[in-house]
């Protein structure tokens, strides 16, 4: 039997695991792009993409699913705006690795750096200067 704080960290790991299931589609993150500005009605939504009313409303229920937008509907109008808090545990998952990230970045920098000189050094040996 799971631990209630086995199933809190599996129950956030299943919702972090539906966020980046949301962005990893261009369309879906076009979506959220649109709703950053203002919320908007999923016609609205709908009209710069070159699929069916239906097909956007998929992707809007992944990204409901996932959190990031909410919904309100009245009457047959569905509006949708941003909810950007899951995008914050994201952003705090992929915090723990930015030091990779910065100091690979920061041995390249150096790498490249480097590289005028040795090529200086080896073009001396090469021609006995």
């Amino acid at each position: 039997m799971l631990s209630s704080a086995t199933r809190k960290r599996a129950s956030a790991e299943d919702r972090l695991d539906a966020v980046f299931h949301a962005l990893g589609d261009r369309t879906r993150r076009a979506l959220l792009a649109r709703l950053a500005s203002r919320p908007a009605r999923i016609t609205e939504l709908a009209r710069p993409f070159d699929m069916s009313l239906p097909a956007v409303s998929r992707h809007i229920r992944v990204l409901e699913s996932a959190g990031l937008i909410a919904r309100s509907v009245d009457g047959r109008v569905h509006q949708c705006s941003l909810a950007a808090a899951p995008m914050k545990t994201a952003e705090a998952w992929l915090d723990r690795y930015r030091r990779f990230w910065e100091g690979s970045l920061d041995a390249l920098a150096r790498l490249v750096e480097a590289q005028p000189e040795q090529h200086d050094a080896d073009t001396r040996d090469r021609h006995g200067r």
